[in-house]
């Protein structure tokens, strides 16, 4: 049976995950750090099994990942928080950069041993860093650092035979992004976002971005001279 290991299952699109694999029949290991959600999952199917740790404490993921042998990993575990006012607060970059950056590395680290030719590994990191975003100094870089590691990453796993794929989503609407304040145009429900994930994996893409047409949009507009760029952003700073 194909084993799919998944962090930050506790909610959005990684608990989606897991019940999508689940219900096809693999088996599923639900990583987060909510016991109560993650028993749920438990209780959604006799599929998932789970696994409670912080993956941000390298010494409990080598702990709680060992003798895991996925076939394929899913890190999708996330923070995000937004600097307000231009005002640099060091402890706040510091969060989410070891959630969102430093966390799926030390999952890499304490999986890495385990993975063999066939094996897939997903980072799932986000349109977000595509353009410079006013707010998004902390949460843009951390995924800029994600997309910038995983595709490095690829280059030195393909001799190996381990994939290495990046997701990046634009707006889907999960616990995380309901505490944004603004607009977030295209956003997409959590079971499309499986929906998009899946597609793309069964077709071995080494990028997913979705939706199409927001994907599309971002896309334009990161290919726009900088000045053009720096424009329309400065019309999304806050007075």
């Amino acid at each position: 049976m194909m084993t799919v290991l998944i962090t930050g299952a506790s909610s959005g699109i990684g608990a989606g995950l897991a019940k999508s694999w689940a219900d096809n029949g693999y088996h599923v290991i639900a990583c987060g750090r909510d016991p109560a959600r993650l028993e749920a999952l438990h209780q959604y199917s006799p599929n998932i099994t789970i696994s409670l740790f912080d993956m941000t404490d390298r010494d409990a993921c080598r702990q709680a990942l060992q003798d895991c042998n996925p076939n394929l990993v899913i890190l999708c575990a996330g923070t995000c928080e937004y600097l307000d006012n231009g005002v640099v607060d060091a402890a706040l970059v510091e969060r989410v950069m070891t959630t969102n950056f430093l966390g799926p590395v030390n999952c890499l680290a304490a999986l890495q041993s385990q993975l063999v030719s066939g094996s897939r590994v997903v980072l799932v990191s986000s349109m977000a860093h595509w353009l410079h975003f006013p707010r998004a100094e902390a949460y843009g870089a951390s995924k800029a650092a994600l997309t910038w590691f995983a595709n490095s990453l690829r280059l030195d796993w393909e001799p190996k035979g381990i994939a290495v794929t990046v997701v990046s989503p634009g707006f889907v609407d999960t616990p995380l992004t309901r505490k944004n304040d603004f607009a977030m145009p295209g956003q997409v429900s959590v079971d499309n976002a499986v929906k998009a994930i899946r597609r793309g994996l069964d077709k071995g893409k080494n990028h997913i971005a979705f939706p199409a047409g927001f994907s599309l949009i971002m896309g334009l507009l990161a290919r726009l001279p900088a000045f053009i760029q720096h424009a329309v952003l400065r019309r999304m700073v806050r007075s």
